[in-house]
């Protein structure tokens, strides 16, 4: 491991993450890549033990030794890193013997991304097919539906006593709720009429409905990036997706009695962002925060499927529509929950104001 003068050039010149180590699994070259994943300088670092700049677990520096002295190489997957920074990675790693007295070149991919982009297209795929289900389903119960409405109305103006028509006319109310349900099921069925707005209309729109229906009894904090420009939208559906996600905030913080409620809505520029399959070099993410008492567990991972609820009282489609209307402006909807926070973060791209600037 003399020659680093050779090898180091080349070595900093690669995206990829790559440390040198020497017999001792002290730290002999690590470049920019590996400095900016592990967040610490090679300078200030140089011979010290690699591992203690990250913990996978307590076998990790024993296999490392191994490979050092029986000259192994090995593999590992998804292997999860937490770092000194408090961060956790997820990675795949290489490690292969190197020189002659017992070094190693230890490669580093980052998978997070990866990861994150395969959940993201798993749960586009699977809300698309859950939606044509539904839409299939709503087809067929509505035409009954319609049928079975007609046959009481038809049956009331037969009956001789407005107190056999009180029959009837619960038929035609409960056939009338079951259609509005199943539309609502259905989301909006309309494209998005785009047009030049300012997310921070949007959201103070939603902020004053908040507002209002908790009658001021919840502290409504904004932290917003004022330097966001406009982006094409339509304005009517974005505010109902906010508004849908917003409002089962407000009433998970009212239901639970939460000290101090709080929802805070964030806006941030995000630069080179991929949703699914497709890089957006610009993307705006707003975030909607409550310190309630969190999503249940079993229900989180589901919790943008229809009739999904953590209410006793909730039908489950706000979430499903709210996705689908963001969807429909070719962005995302991510949640992340734990006790004391759950956080919706929204992400709409903005590929023609970026070609504008």
């Amino acid at each position: 491991m003399n020659n680093g003068e050779l090898h180091k050039p080349l070595l900093d010149s690669l995206s990829t993450a790559i440390i040198l180590v020497d017999s001792e699994l002290r730290l002999r070259h690590m470049n920019p890549a590996a400095e900016a994943l592990l967040a610490v300088s090679s300078e200030r670092t140089m011979g010290e033990p690699f591992t203690q700049f990250f913990y996978e677990s307590t076998d990790t520096p024993e296999q490392l030794r191994t490979a050092a002295e029986q000259a192994n190489h090995y593999t590992k997957r998804h292997a999860e890193w937490q770092l000194l920074t408090g961060g956790q990675i997820t990675v795949d790693y290489t490690v292969t013997p190197f020189g002659d007295e017992g070094g190693l070149v230890i490669e580093i991919q980052p998978i997070d991304r990866l990861l994150k982009i395969s959940r993201e297209e798993m749960l586009t795929s699977s809300q698309e097919t859950t939606r044509n289900l539904v839409r299939g389903m709503a087809h067929e119960i509505k035409n009954p539906l319609g049928g079975i409405r007609g046959a009481a109305q038809l049956l009331a103006r037969e009956l001789p006593g407005s107190d056999l028509q009180e029959y009837t006319g619960v038929i035609i109310d409960e056939a009338d709720r079951l259609r509005n349900l199943v539309d609502r099921m259905l989301g909006p069925n309309q494209l998005p009429q785009r047009q030049a707005l300012n997310i921070h209309e949007v959201l103070e729109r939603v902020a004053t409905i908040i507002k209002a229906e908790s009658r001021g009894s919840i502290r409504i904090c904004r932290d917003y990036d004022p330097s966001i420009p406009d982006l094409e939208a339509d304005k009517e559906q974005l505010i109902q997706a906010f508004l849908n996600i917003a409002r089962n905030a407000m009433q998970a913080l009212l239901e639970h009695n939460t000290a101090d409620p709080e929802l805070r809505l964030i806006t941030r520029i995000q630069r080179r962002y991929t949703i699914g399959r497709r890089h957006h070099p610009l993307v705006c993410r707003i975030d909607i925060i409550d310190n309630g008492p969190g999503i249940p567990e079993d229900i989180v991972q589901n919790i943008f499927y229809p009739m999904i609820s953590g209410r006793a009282d909730g039908t489950g489609l706000g979430l499903t529509i709210s996705q689908h209307l963001i969807h429909q402006h070719q962005g995302l909807i991510e949640c992340d929950s734990e006790s004391g926070q759950t956080r919706f973060s929204l992400y709409l791209p903005m590929e023609a104001q970026h070609a504008q600037a």
